[in-house]
């Protein structure tokens, strides 16, 4: 049966004074809603659970205000913890890499394009994109091209939580297109004069009634720069063109709950472990050291050791500073011979540093931080000392991961700035599209893209070739889907030079045709004898 031990809490106090009938109907129903509870997680009377306080508030109620807080200490921890920092490093150095590469996929069957015409515009395309990508003429303020761009805009969106690009038009010499990138640190996006939230405005992020951006409040400079002299004023940037509808702004953040205004640091659940993690480091890191120093204790018949600095000023020495702040100063150096006074002895501490305990400890601790930020262990360290199977597992668990936020980065990045990009192309007239602005089915064909990455690391390419030449065989890949996954190339952009290769080393005698199998297993096959042999 169900034990049930319901409270007088203070309003039941102050009801029963004034009304105790009142205050008896109320204890009943009290203890009606405690037995029509389940549950024994929520449960506020087991003594486990008694201390659990919980919010109930929305995701911007519960977020906004932690919020700077969050962002400040993720900060100091990709500056201060080596921990920290590996595993952004490793997010960012395995989803971005070097910068995913566009690959233009038009849709021909609905632009009634044949492939050879596809192909032209495909790679005119890509041609113009790259004019732009390649150079830093992309960034506002000329410093990044679009493949860094994309790793500072992912970076920022796991350390900060989220993270503001602005797409101004203006011109500039030296530069034949007008978009620009600008991007905006998530701490310059705050209500405009600290007004405080609202249904419809909260984190800086003005909403419609259907919960749609419509304005983002963007301070002119960031509020942490000592030198800015009119840091604290606005800018309301309209979240879409009034005229064009496309997007002025784009807001990258990962959405956790309906209704979240703003990102959530990537670290946010593991800093406090990293954080009490890195302290017990640096404290056994201490402790090792004063170790190896050869720690001693003077011992003397009044307990009142009146010398000054060890290994630093010399032993005994005369100083003007009192016993107290002798002491405060000393220091322990390497291969020191002190003397001592009369009645004095030396007394050596076994600190038992290094501590056998420190890995196995950590490492266990490390297990729970890679749960919460979906890198294996052996990923988040760079340590593949197990089998070939078991590090391999880790790999792919960790590629899963890599991979969903590669998809994340392609589909609020990269997409709509390519997007953006080819609607300024087709309007300059430097890249022919009928029918462009005419029809949004036509537009969607023209702005088909693929953006391939670097590939995941192989433990052992000869099985890794040998499983995608038996997949391809069999059917349930492709040759492009095969070059994607092992090498993060393109094998249609691949194929005119692998044949271009292939002829020339023919020409030079270095390369001898592969026999088909069929070819080869009838030769290797014996032949029948002739009617004369087996006469004979």
């Amino acid at each position: 049966m169900k034990k049930i031990n319901v409270k007088e809490n203070i309003v039941d106090k102050f009801i029963g004074f004034f009304d105790p009938v009142s205050a008896a109907q109320r204890y009943r129903a009290r203890i009606a809603m405690a037995l029509a509870g389940g549950y024994a997680g929520a449960s506020r009377t087991r003594h486990a659970l008694s201390s659990w306080n919980t919010s109930f508030g929305d995701a911007d109620s519960d977020l906004i205000p932690d919020l700077p807080a969050l962002r400040e200490r993720s900060r100091d921890m990709m500056r201060n913890a080596p921990l920290a920092v590996g595993a952004v490093n490793t997010v960012v150095t395995n989803t971005v890499g070097s910068g995913l590469k566009l690959q233009a996929r038009i849709d021909r069957d609905i632009l009634g394009m044949t492939e050879d015409q596809a192909a032209a515009w495909e790679d005119s395309v890509e041609k113009e994109w790259n004019l732009w990508a390649d150079s830093q003429e992309c960034d506002a303020a000329r410093t990044l091209n679009f493949a860094g761009y994309q790793e500072l805009a992912f970076r920022q969106t796991l350390e900060n939580g989220d993270v503001f690009i602005n797409m101004p038009r203006f011109t500039r010499i030296g530069s034949p297109y007008l978009l620009k990138l600008q991007m905006i640190e998530a701490d310059r996006v705050c209500n405009k004069g600290f007004i405080g939230d609202s249904v419809t405005l909260s984190g800086g992020v003005e909403k419609d009634q259907y919960g749609a951006p419509i304005a983002y409040h963007i301070m002119d400079q960031h509020p942490g720069n000592r030198y800015a002299v009119n840091k604290y004023k606005w800018t309301v940037v309209p979240a879409y063109g009034s005229n064009s509808g496309m997007r002025n702004v784009l807001h990258l953040y990962k959405m956790l709950r309906p209704g979240q205004s703003r990102g959530v640091p990537y670290l946010a659940p593991v800093l406090e472990s990293l954080k009490q993690l890195d302290r017990y480091t640096e404290t056994e890191l201490k402790a090792a050291v004063v170790a190896g120093l050869w720690t001693i204790f003077i011992k003397t018949e009044t307990g009142n050791p009146d010398f000054p600095e060890l290994g630093n000023s010399g032993y005994g020495q005369e100083t003007d500073n009192t016993a107290d702040d002798q002491w405060k100063n000393v220091k322990l150096t390497g291969g020191q011979i002190i003397g001592l006074k009369r009645n004095e002895d030396v007394s050596t501490a076994n600190p038992g540093r290094p501590n056998d305990k420190f890995d196995p400890f950590v490492k266990a601790v490390l297990e729970q931080i890679g749960v919460a930020l979906e890198i294996p262990f052996e990923v988040l360290l760079h340590h593949f000392t197990s089998s070939y199977s078991a590090s391999r597992a880790a790999l792919q668990e960790a590629w899963r991961f890599f991979r969903s936020r590669r998809s994340w980065l392609v589909s609020c990045l990269c997409q709509p700035i390519y997007e953006t990009f080819l609607t300024d192309a087709v309007a300059l007239g430097r890249v022919n599209a009928p029918g462009f602005f005419a029809d949004y089915r036509i537009r969607k064909a023209y702005c088909s893209a693929i953006w391939v990455g670097e590939a995941p690391s192989q433990l052992d390419p000869v099985k890794e070739v040998s499983a995608a030449v038996t997949r391809v065989e069999k059917g349930f890949s492709t040759v492009d889907e095969e070059t994607v996954l092992l090498t993060g190339g393109d094998f249609q952009a691949n194929y005119p030079r692998i044949v271009k290769e292939r002829r020339l080393l023919e020409k030079a005698g270095l390369w001898q045709p592969v026999q088909s199998q069929k070819n080869t297993s009838v030769e290797s096959q014996p032949q029948p004898k002739k009617q004369e042999e087996v006469e004979k």
